[in-house]
């Protein structure tokens, strides 16, 4: 983190930072800041590997830098903070401590950053458990597997993509759509006894919006949130996904239900972008690097259930540029997670919120999780449905002849009860259960009528 000159003068701190790393018997060699080139700060003499934590001291400044990269005998750091002040030949001391992140009930009702200082202004964290922030990806035989299904208390969700404990899906969303106030509603509604929110390279002003009213006081005090504005630097960016991920992994591991959002997958992958090509790795697809979609999979990895008896279910937001889902990102995140919730323009712009296009949706895990009736309920949904979508235009301008086809008078029909089915007020909330009776009401269908 950034630091501020002290009364010492830089001499003494240059002396104490020494006498710390041969306290801790590190084997670490300084060295001497070279270059600046736009964000990547270039050192010569260090012996440091990658993700190394480092001091950058001068006569002005002291600032914390991270090990990105190496090329021979040259280190390529990135700060973690403004880096105004720091001068040519400024000392590049390794920190004989790797990275760690503060976890326990502490963080409970806790806003704070990606290198885990408090931003709410309630004082330090009060916690002595850490956990490494890099740790050994577990045995894909040891996770327990999805066989529960988790109430998001959002009908077109709980309906039409039923989420299970431990999935981890994305929510597909172009700019305007939605997004944050959906993620509010599964923050208040999901059964689960801890959330953890990242807040990965948003607007300044959404933090607080989001934790205000989006959140709420109810649901804050359950909540941990991890906040990266877009104007901190990109490591700072990638640090608060990845703490996020250690937090929720935590509780998992402790057997509690653990909900994670992370909002947004996208501005994790362009902060993994701006540290690959400033350190000179050559862009593959549409400026994004071949090492920004292997980060993306192993951050997602690192999530979903684990051997305990805990769950830890993630839904990750994906934003979709100009509503091209053939974005990169996009293209990528489909293929890792297990399923994709999709907005619609087309939904928001007729006032129908949230703006779930039930047809574009999927959940990968869902057939595992309920009942044949509900399987046959969504079935002749969705047939319905697109059977108006795929002649809405004949319908509009009136080309349509009544009694031409009986699936089309149907859906026409019963097309203002659809609606309404995948239509919710911001704070009501509608359990599982309920929402497979609105489903079954629709379609005028009687008998079993709940999930397994």
């Amino acid at each position: 983190m950034l630091q501020t000159e002290t009364s010492e003068g830089w001499a003494q701190q240059l002396k104490r930072y020494s006498r710390r790393i041969r306290r801790g018997n590190v084997l670490l060699a300084n060295g001497r800041l070279r270059r600046l080139i736009g964000m990547t700060l270039e050192a010569e003499g260090c012996q440091v590997p990658v993700g190394q934590r480092c001091m950058i001291v001068n006569a002005h400044r002291q600032i914390e830098a991270e090990v990105v990269g190496f090329d021979s005998e040259k280190t390529f750091l990135i700060p973690l903070d403004d880096f105004h002040g720091i001068t040519p030949g400024a000392h590049v001391i390794p920190k004989p401590k790797a990275a760690d992140v503060q976890v326990g009930d502490a963080l409970l009702g806790r806003v704070i950053d990606g290198l885990g200082n408090p931003l709410d202004g309630k004082g330090p964290v009060e916690s002595d458990e850490r956990v490494p922030l890099y740790d050994r990806p577990l045995n894909p035989l040891h996770r327990k597997p999805v066989t529960e299904s988790l109430d998001v208390g959002v009908r077109a969700i709980n309906a039409f993509t039923t989420i299970g404990q431990g999935q981890r899906i994305g929510l597909f969303a172009g700019s305007g759509i939605g997004k944050s106030v959906l993620l509010g509603m599964m923050t208040r509604f999901t059964e689960a006894d801890v959330i953890v929110v990242g807040l990965i390279g948003e607007r300044g002003r959404e933090v607080q919006e989001f934790v205000d009213h989006t959140l709420g006081e109810q649901a804050m005090r359950r909540a941990v949130v991890v906040a990266s504005p877009a104007d901190t630097s990109p490591i700072h960016r990638i640090h608060a996904a990845e703490r996020a991920t250690v937090i929720a992994r935590h509780f998992r591991d402790r057997g509690q239900r653990v909900l994670l959002l992370m909002d947004s997958l996208t501005r994790y992958a362009q902060a993994e972008r701006e540290i690959a090509l400033a350190v000179g790795e050559p862009p593959a697809t549409k400026g994004y690097t071949a090492s920004v979609f292997s980060k993306l999979s192993d951050l997602v990895e690192r999530s979903g259930n684990g051997a305990g008896t805990g769950s830890m279910t993630s839904v990750y937001t994906v934003l979709v540029e100009g509503d091209d889902h053939n974005d990169p990102v996009a293209d990528a995140a489909r293929s890792f997670l297990d399923g994709h919730i999709v907005l619609s323009r087309e939904l928001a712009e007729a006032g129908i919120y949230p703006a779930v296009d039930v047809e574009s949706s999927i959940s990968r895990v869902m057939s595992g999780l309920i009942t044949p009736r509900h399987r046959e309920l969504v079935g002749d949904f969705i047939r319905v449905y697109a059977a108006y979508q795929q002649n809405r235009d004949l319908i509009t301008v009136g080309a349509y002849a009544p009694g031409s086809d009986p699936l089309i008078d149907e859906a026409i029909a019963r097309r203002p009860a659809m609606l309404d089915c995948i239509r919710q007020q911001q704070g009501h909330c509608v359990s599982l259960a309920e929402s497979i009776e609105a489903l079954a009401s629709v379609l005028q269908h009687d008998g079993e009528t709940a999930s397994g």
